[in-house]
């Protein structure tokens, strides 16, 4: 390596790890170290382009609802180059926007290109035009780099063409067949938008459930609603993988096998800690890769901080946006620190029907030990279900029986990700079930109603 440039500051990743270094930091020499794209995974590849097709997919779905309501309506086309141009018009530019913005700050520099740990927050740069690296030491460093798509091990994969979550929005056309293999989010997105679209799907599941860190009243339900849209092939596991003249095969465990024009592969996110060799610069890691943090986001090695996709397993945007700023308080505040508080994490699956989670399911309460109560209401015991003509969607509560308070809250229907938020705010704020249910006015006939009425139905100890 050449010689050495030293920084008061190092930040690996441009997705939330961008967030931190703000005008506070302008007296510092400050790095920024992203070999893809500003703006990470979520901008680029993940949760906001997904949502914008899920949007569409949603307005197609909801014409197929009106027959139930006395209106004859269809949609005429699906314009896949017109839905994805839209979407990536406008987030294609953000990326270069955000690189440019960073660039031109006093005393900040940008690498766009590929760095690793040999030390203690010491990382060899690489040289995008092939030279010798370059050393870089720094006083901190955070680490904020994110995860990549996991692959599965398939016979016959490495010569079939195939499209992960990275890929699969930017087909040039949309294809008349799909086969998704796996049973997560992002499988379950993906078969929504595609099959609303009016791509035949069939969708490759290995168990024996879809969404296992659900509820199991919410997977068994979404399992029973998903199989009404698209071809659900549960418990059947992939073993080999082919391209003939019926397009891309996937042969199954029970000798049956399904084929499509296209193959997704959506079986989970590992983070980069390894492309980083994390190692050699003293970071632990736990064994599947998250890097080791305490309450504060620090690693055990003194100045490394992490946050996001390769320190925590929620993989959710607005935790890694929690994690940078505690960080960036933290930097700027060394003497009194901020902890992370990852005490309730929601979350929200845009599917068909939708999904949304926070706190404990009534399995994990079971498995501690806990003492709980539950409740179930439907979205068609409320006067808004009636407007909907809702079938099937409801809010399952978990609740303390004791202390009165929310262990956890699960929903599936429409708009689930916007009436988990108040059970959200009560779980993080220590409301109690009686104080939010009946220590405010539920508008009539809100949707919301639903959940009102989920509160009332939690038997609590006098």
């Amino acid at each position: 390596m050449g010689d050495v440039t030293h920084y008061d500051l190092v930040i690996i990743g441009a997705g939330s790890g961008n967030m931190i270094a703000g005008r506070e930091f302008a007296s510092l020499d400050v790095a920024t170290i992203e070999e893809r794209l500003f703006g990470g995974t979520c901008l680029n590849v993940g949760c906001i382009p997904t949502k914008m097709y899920v949007y569409p997919a949603d307005l197609i779905r909801g014409v197929g609802h009106l027959r139930d309501l006395g209106v004859t309506a269809h949609v005429d086309a699906v314009d896949w180059p017109a839905i994805r141009d839209r979407i990536f018009g406008r987030i294609d530019p953000m990326p270069a926007d955000a690189r440019a913005w960073r660039q031109s700050l006093p005393r900040h520099t940008v690498y766009d290109t590929h760095a690793r740990f040999t030390g203690l927050r010491t990382l060899a740069v690489a040289d995008p035009d092939g030279g010798a690296d370059l050393e870089v030491t720094a006083d901190q460093i955070v680490v904020a780099a994110g995860s990549r798509v996991n692959l599965p091990e398939l016979p016959g994969l490495d010569s079939v063409p195939y499209e992960t979550s990275d890929t699969i929005m930017r087909l040039d056309a949309l294809p008349e067949r799909m086969v998704i293999v796996g049973a997560g989010i992002v499988a379950a997105e993906f078969a929504h938008v595609f099959s609303a679209f009016g791509t035949q799907v069939t969708q490759v599941v290995r168990g024996d459930r879809l969404l296992r860190g659900q509820d199991h009243a919410i997977s068994d339900r979404f399992a029973e609603l998903a199989a009404g849209q698209w071809d659900l092939r549960t418990g059947h596991r992939p073993v080999r993988v082919a391209q003939d003249a019926d397009g891309i095969t996937v042969t199954l465990d029970d000798g049956s096998a399904v084929s499509g024009d296209v193959l997704l592969l959506a079986t989970g996110r590992v983070p980069n800690s390894d492309r980083l060799d994390v190692a050699a610069g003293g970071i632990e890691t736990a064994d599947d890769g998250v890097i080791v943090v305490d309450e504060f986001q620090r690693t055990n090695v003194p100045g490394v901080w992490a946050l996001g996709d390769i320190a925590n397993r929620f993989e959710l945007k607005h935790v890694a946006n929690h994690e940078a700023r505690v960080i960036r308080h933290n930097l700027l505040n060394p003497d009194d620190l901020l902890a992370a508080d990852h005490s309730v994490v929601p979350g929200a699956i845009f599917s068909s029907p939708q999904i949304a989670y926070a706190g404990l399911t009534e399995e994990r309460a079971v498995e501690a030990g806990l003492s709980f109560v539950t409740s179930v209401h439907p979205y068609a015991d409320v006067a808004y279900g009636w407007a909907m003509e809702d079938r099937g969607h409801f809010v399952k509560l978990v609740a303390d029986p004791r202390a009165g308070t929310i262990l956890g809250a699960h929903i599936i229907g429409p708009d689930a990700s916007t009436l988990i938020q108040p059970l959200v705010q009560a779980m993080s704020l220590g409301t109690s079930v009686t104080e939010m249910a009946r220590g405010q006015f539920w508008i009539h006939p809100a949707l919301t109603e639903v959940v009102e009425n989920a509160l009332l139905g939690l038997r609590l100890d006098d």
